[in-house]
């Protein structure tokens, strides 16, 4: 498994656990809209959350966004952007 994998599992894992969704996660296309599959914007504060600590980062305030939260693929944009800086 490569790291894409593995983050791409890690952030799957998160949804599974914080994502309140009323779909299988494992299903889900990475640009499926997660708020369309159940999401909630405090399920979505929960997921944050859950994201900070797994990836061992800080999401800054102009990240706090609906559109960065909305898929895997969003989520995903928004970590890399966060590790590499």
């Amino acid at each position: 498994m490569d790291t894409n994998d593995q983050a791409e599992a890690q952030i799957r894992a998160v949804l599974r656990d914080y994502g309140r969704l009323n779909v299988d996660v494992d299903s889900l296309d990475v640009s499926a809209d997660l708020y369309q599959s159940g999401m909630t914007s405090h399920a979505s504060v929960n997921v944050m959350l859950a994201l900070e600590g797994a990836f061992d980062v800080e999401f800054p305030d102009h990240m706090l966004k609906r559109n960065v939260f909305n898929s895997i693929q969003s989520i995903r944009s928004a970590l890399d952007e966060l590790i590499t800086t």
